[in-house]
């Protein structure tokens, strides 16, 4: 019954098609590396080539976040997986295509690479794929729309760990089929299938969640904005209506507590961009991992990251301050970033597992404190622009990530718990700050 009761009709759909995309999107993880390399990448390329989906991920999750806001979220995820399994159909294409040479290239930038047809394909898939890749902040606003404030701390958590699941899983299938005799294509199959049956659940299984949607079941076709919900009804307050005009950046800017926690954001994708940029290129090149090595890794990695995020967080959920979960999740990733420096594969487990425990505890907190941040009419937008700020630090923390190991090697992880130190001294001041404030006025004021 207690399990019944944890993944209600109400939540269960959103996390299903949230696990269905992670899912597609993580078996490509512990293979991406070998067929850059295979297709004449080297880690520089594999670096630019991850930071593509993120800087166009910047441009348009964005308008993905607003437009939802505006005609509904089940709409926008339609639209954005289907980019995704576009994207998966032209990698295959790459991988049927010659090796042809476009150019090459050996300077001590970018080192020795050749840039193939195929290559360049692959770089146009990940750009389609970032400009509708608004998933994850449409979902986010989406799991918004449906909580309350009793169980808003559950569902994040909850949508953190079926994000892991699909972690666990992801690398661990690649891994295997990538040792088939199909070789990396299997995965890449696999991945647009998923692709496909995400977009199925999102029309069979997903309601709409955003409550200001006309119900277009009897509207006259003449009747086009209203037909494609373009006007909405009046169902927020004055106050809600004046913020949703004003959804913009600046205006997102201007609610309280949305500037501290969008530089939260930044910093915390760009410490994780200069880890998924560094690990698969320390893993094949120091470590001397195959790619079931480094899937199972990643796939331990998300095993414990459930545990946390599920059952811990549910447990922990209104007897622990969101904001103390944040700063110890923090902590707890800066000592793991400094242990994966080491080559010892016992203190690489033993930093993973540290990682996976402070990003279990401080991601989904701090996702929930977002979500009450601000105009509840804009979530969309702040979702959105929240996630362009995530998107923004990976397309450098992913650029330097791959140059910098180049030549510094496991110091990108030291520079990454450095990056999380940061972010704690920063909560610790705002607290200090926001605490001293609030006792002034009202000593029972909640702190971000």
């Amino acid at each position: 019954m207690k399990i019944l009761s944890f993944f209600s009709k109400r939540i269960f759909p959103i996390l299903l098609v949230n696990f269905i995309g992670i899912l597609g999107y993580s078996i490509v993880i512990p293979i991406l590396i070998f067929i850059v390399t295979d297709l004449g990448g080297n880690g520089f390329v594999y670096g630019i080539l991850g930071a593509m989906y993120p800087f166009f991920q910047f441009i348009g999750a964005p308008i993905l976040g607003r437009l939802s806001d505006r005609i509904g979220r089940k709409k926008v995820l339609v639209l954005s997986q289907t980019g995704t399994f576009i994207a998966w159909l032209l990698f295959l294409v790459a991988l049927m295509l010659p090796n042809t040479q476009l150019w090459s290239s050996n300077s001590g930038f970018g080192g020795s690479y050749v840039m193939t047809i195929p290559l360049f394909l692959l770089f146009i898939a990940r750009i389609f794929d970032g400009f509708t890749g608004g998933n994850v902040s449409v979902a986010n606003a989406y799991l918004s729309d449906i909580s309350t404030d009793e169980d808003r701390d559950k569902n994040f958590g909850m949508m953190g760990a079926s994000t892991s699941l699909g972690f666990v899983l992801g690398p661990a299938v690649a891994g295997i089929l990538a040792s088939t005799i199909l070789g990396e294509a299997l995965p890449i199959i696999l991945a647009a299938i998923i692709s496909l049956i995400a977009i199925l659940v999102i029309l069979a299984r997903l309601p709409e969640s955003n409550p200001c949607m006309v119900d277009t079941g009897n509207l006259n076709f003449k009747s086009f904005r209203r037909f494609f919900q373009v006007e909405h009804k009046d169902c927020f307050s004055d106050k809600d209506v004046e913020g949703t005009a004003n959804n913009t950046f600046k205006g997102v800017l201007k609610q309280k507590g949305i500037p501290l926690l969008f530089t939260i954001y930044f910093l915390t994708f760009l410490a994780f961009s200069l880890f998924y940029a560094g690990l698969p290129i320390y893993a094949s090149t120091i470590l001397e991992w195959t790619a079931i090595d480094l899937g199972i890794f990643l796939a331990y990695s998300s095993f414990v990251m459930i545990l946390v995020q599920g059952p811990l967080l549910s447990y922990l959920s209104g007897k622990v301050s969101n904001n103390l979960l944040v700063g110890l999740g923090t902590l707890l990733l800066s000592v793991s970033f400094f242990l994966l420096s080491y080559s010892d594969i016992i203190i690489l487990y033993i930093a993973n597992t540290i990682l996976s425990v402070g990003n279990g505890l401080m991601w989904p907190s701090f996702l929930s404190i977002l979500s009450k941040t601000g105009n509840r009419s804009m979530q969309g937008a702040i979702q959105g622009y929240g996630n362009s700020m995530g998107s923004l630090a990976s397309i450098f923390g992913l650029v330097l990530g791959g140059i910098m190991f180049e030549s510094i090697n496991v110091i990108v992880f030291i520079i990454g718990s450095g990056v999380f130190l940061l972010i704690f001294v920063l909560l610790l001041i705002n607290y200090l700050q926001t605490r001293k404030n609030s006792i002034k006025i009202n000593p029972t004021v909640e702190t971000v």
